[in-house]
């Protein structure tokens, strides 16, 4: 039998890239080219038909199955996938891409916003993987944004849904792109912190950034600005915190508009820039007063770089397929809470302290257990905490009888290294709550008397 495999394309405005890819998300192999400037749009057209065609070629599955083309367009495509609307800088407006493709290769041919895909790739195999509710930001030279709820992109009524990067967020503001003023890309995108960095160099004589814009020959690019804050530049910093402010904002309304379990951080200034900006986004963020205990959503980093467009184009071809991703939430597993606060499953008792793993599998803190494995004085040993995470959970939930577990410093350090997020409950609301998450998650149970 033949092995089935997609193709994925990312065209972008200075290179378009492909891979190939299997149905369970390996890459195979991946060419990339030159995007043709200033080119008409049957001139890029043979050229991603040409680099398809190479990549078929280089297949390292000699009886493969090509059986579908995912293209990620930088712009607006319609709804059912299949036609381009607008490309702001790439001339492909209204060019039947999808039409032409299907015509030359003789398979399935979809088209999605690159964005829209790059998180779609996030949520397959990166770092949104099982979450049902995400949204993205991707600041570059706008700040583009997806939105993922239920497992399903967010298209809207005519594909242009998810443009996050155009919420006005200081109506008094002169700043403007695309032609809004006081927009989140207007205020927070790379062009933003060039055109800043810009006002810095013209007004001062001398500056740190003055020499280091000097020394790369003009250029300002996300590689530049990491370069600067490796060298500690005070303007160049000020410039960032003022961003991190407005992004971290900019959280804050998407988190009360969609209530998302996750966003994600992606493009290159955040690959150059994300250590030192992230922890100060999330630090706004989880400022807000209205969600605190509400909701739990975590700002992370993207995972696939490069990739993810590619691979979200296959996993849009799949979801096509097959339907919506499937929800990962065990809706099977009967879980009760027992009066010895311990769990009732499918009608098997576990009393005492408990703990479910991510991979379902339910153990029991015996008070047998030796003592660097006890649960003692309210405290939570490293000893079990790691037994607890062993398959790597995206949500820890800790429920308790009459008052919540101390964790101690190395336990917090565990947490934050396996970047696992912990709340507590009581432990009838723990029950509740690890039922309905959608996250990767693991529930521990803790009877006051377990290890005494």
């Amino acid at each position: 039998m033949k092995e089935s495999v997609y193709i994925g394309v990312d065209i972008g405005g200075t290179k378009i890239s492909a891979g190939l890819v299997t149905q369970e998300g390996q890459l195979l192999c991946r060419k990339k080219i030159q995007t043709p400037q200033n080119a008409t749009s049957p001139q890029i057209y043979q050229a991603i038909k040409t680099l398809i065609r190479e990549l078929m070629k280089a297949s390292p599955v000699p009886e493969a199955r090509f059986v579908g083309i995912g293209v990620g367009i930088p712009g607006i495509v319609k709804p059912d996938h299949t036609e381009v609307l607008v490309t702001p800088n790439t001339n492909l407006s209204r060019f039947p891409l999808g039409r032409k493709l299907k015509k030359d290769f003789g398979v399935k041919v979809i088209l999605e916003n690159d964005v829209n895909l790059g998180l779609l790739g996030e949520k397959w195999l990166g770092v949104a993987k099982d979450v049902r509710h995400v949204l993205g930001l991707f600041p570059g030279t706008g700040v583009g944004g997806a939105i993922i709820i239920d497992g399903r992109l967010v298209s809207g009524a005519q594909g242009a849904a998810g443009e996050l990067g155009h919420m006005i967020l200081d109506y008094n503001s002169r700043k403007e792109n695309a032609g809004i003023y006081g927009s989140l890309e207007a205020l927070a995108s790379r062009r933003a912190i060039e055109r800043e960095i810009w006002s810095v160099v013209r007004k001062k004589k001398k500056s740190g950034i003055k020499s280091l814009v000097k020394e790369k020959k003009g250029l300002v690019k996300s590689s530049v600005i990491a370069e600067a804050i490796k060298r500690k530049d005070p303007d160049v910093l000020r410039i960032l915190d003022e961003v991190c402010v407005v992004l971290g904002k900019a959280c804050i309304s998407l988190r009360h508009i969609f209530n998302p379990e996750m966003i994600v951080f992606g493009g290159g200034l955040i690959e150059a820039c994300g250590k030192y900006m992230l922890p100060k986004v999330k630090r706004v963020s989880a400022a807000d007063p209205f969600f605190k205990g509400v909701d739990h959503c975590r700002i992370v980093p993207s995972q696939l770089g490069d990739f993810a467009v590619i691979l979200g184009a296959v996993a849009l071809l799949q979801q096509d397929e097959k339907g919506p991703l499937p929800d990962v939430r065990d809706k099977a597993m009967d879980i009760q809470l027992a009066a010895d606060n311990g769990i009732i499953i499918h009608q098997q008792s576990y009393p005492g302290s408990v703990y479910i793993r991510t991979d379902g599998k339910v153990k029991k803190v015996k008070n047998s257990l030796s003592s660097d494995e006890k649960v003692l004085s309210h405290r939570m040993n490293l000893t079990l905490l790691r037994k607890i995470c062993k398959k790597n959970p995206q949500l820890l939930i800790i429920g308790y009888q009459d008052k919540k577990l101390i964790l101690n410093k190395a336990a917090r350090e565990y947490l934050k290294s396996k970047n696992i997020k912990s709340i507590q409950l009581p432990s009838p609301q723990a029950v509740s709550r690890y039922k309905d998450s959608s996250q990767r998650k693991a529930l521990f149970l803790y009877a006051s008397s377990a290890g005494k």
